[in-house]
């Protein structure tokens, strides 16, 4: 059957119309996030879609075990998301090598890698090609209830050493009080513990260097020393009864409820411990204080007492996904949202010039001490990859548990990186 001229036109042009508002959903993959920060990303992604027609952003939530459980499996799967929540390092690395991801300079805005710090896309970058944007900073520190803190008599400003904090923690014990809150049964809460004192005691080469073979490897003395610093502190009972069998979320509500004198925990936990805590309001700042995780003295190298520990969390971004999919990362990343997160409270804005807007205490210390820093070493247990990160875990709660030896311990990691 032949088409009237104006008719076909009019199909053509229906047809044509339909292209240039292909249906586009952008899915993103996040781990659970407080009420406020989600807010903050829903309100981001409609913004994105009211600015483009055609493309929707669907994020979905998942609790941070279950992510880490879920997230290898939907990679191999037709199921991956666009965009997912990334810790970076050696995870990123591997990533890219089994075709998870895809390279993202080329469609990043011009201009806009100058507007990001260099050490904060070294975690997304591999082999000179960016894989994946940072989003914030963060440092894990020990905080501090201000109130139980004085009635131990505890000075937690004047704990510089570990061997300070051993003092405290037996303060505290003296007093009657629990020392320290830990969710142990999730392992990285603990894994904390040996990665800091390794790089107290190893300087801020001594995991590179073990990545690379060098020095002994895993099984360098620092990481050996790690482990009995933390070992006799975990002989001196410092943590909740049951703490593992407690989960970080539960452990996080126990210190907001008053649970302990000090909690090692990363800077994010400022608004999900309260909303964890039975009342939902948690300890208020007045009784709130954070401290640097403590030097140690005469360490194996010299250069690690003053580094620090944390994130430099973002997003990754798959081999299947859209360009629009990379445009959206830019957009969520830009100058403007990363400042109205700092604003917020939400967490420490990475972009140039974006954390002028902060006035949490907390957040600005926090950001004081990462820029103070002479290395910021990202999570042992995401730097190092997947297998390598489960096997640091695992051999902290060990040592917590005293089911190990520091030598064994140092030895599982070595074995764990030699066989990854």
């Amino acid at each position: 059957m032949k088409y009237p001229t104006a008719a076909l036109a009019a199909a053509i042009a229906v047809i044509a119309g339909h292209a240039a508002h292909a249906q586009v959903q952008i899915d993103v993959l996040r781990v659970v996030v407080n009420p406020e920060q989600e807010a903050y990303l829903e309100g981001i992604a409609r913004e994105f879609e009211a600015q483009n027609e055609g493309v929707t952003v669907r994020f979905e939530y998942v609790a941070n075990e279950a992510y880490k459980a879920r997230l290898p499996t939907l990679l191999q799967s037709n199921a991956a998301p666009d965009i997912f929540y990334s810790w970076g390092g050696q995870t990123v690395v591997e990533q890219v090598e089994a075709g998870f991801l895809q390279p993202i300079d080329d469609h990043l805005p011009e201009g806009f890698r100058d507007t990001i710090p260099e050490a904060g896309l070294q975690a997304y970058e591999v082999e000179g090609q960016l894989y994946g944007l940072p989003q914030y900073a963060t440092e894990v520190v020990f905080w501090t209830n201000t109130a139980l803190a004085e009635q131990a008599g505890i000075d937690y400003e004047a704990i510089e050493t570990w061997d300070d904090l051993l003092a405290a923690v037996q303060q505290a014990k003296d007093a009657g009080l629990t020392p320290i809150v830990a969710g142990g049964q999730d392992k990285w809460p603990l894994h904390f513990y040996w990665s800091y004192l390794a790089l107290r005691e190893g300087g801020p080469n001594v995991v590179t260097d073990a990545m690379a073979g060098e020095n002994g490897g895993f099984e360098n003395e620092a990481f050996i020393e790690a482990g009995r610093k933390f070992q006799a502190l975990a002989e001196m009972e410092p943590f909740q009864p049951g703490y593992i069998s407690t989960t970080y979320e539960t452990a996080s509500g126990m210190f907001a409820d008053g649970a302990g004198v000090f909690h090692l925990m990363g800077d994010w936990d400022y608004l999900p411990m309260r909303e964890r805590s039975t009342s939902g309001e948690g300890l208020p700042d007045d009784q709130l204080a954070i401290i640097s995780f403590p030097a140690v003295s005469d360490p194996v190298a010299e250069g690690g007492n003053d580094a620090t520990l944390g994130g430099i969390n973002g997003w990754a971004v798959t081999a299947n996904a859209e360009p629009e999919a990379v445009e959206f990362l830019a957009f969520m990343m830009n100058a403007e949202n990363q400042r109205e997160a700092g604003a917020q409270q939400l967490f420490i804005p990475i972009a140039v010039g974006t954390s002028d807007g902060m006035e949490n205490p907390f957040y600005v210390q926090v950001a004081q001490n990462i820029e103070a820093s002479s290395y910021h070493q990202i999570f042992l247990d995401q730097y190092l990859g997947a297998s390598v990160g489960a096997t640091i875990n695992d051999i902290s709660a060990d040592l917590a548990q005293g089911n190990i030896t520091p030598e064994a311990a140092a030895t599982q990691v070595q074995e764990s990186w030699d066989f990854r």
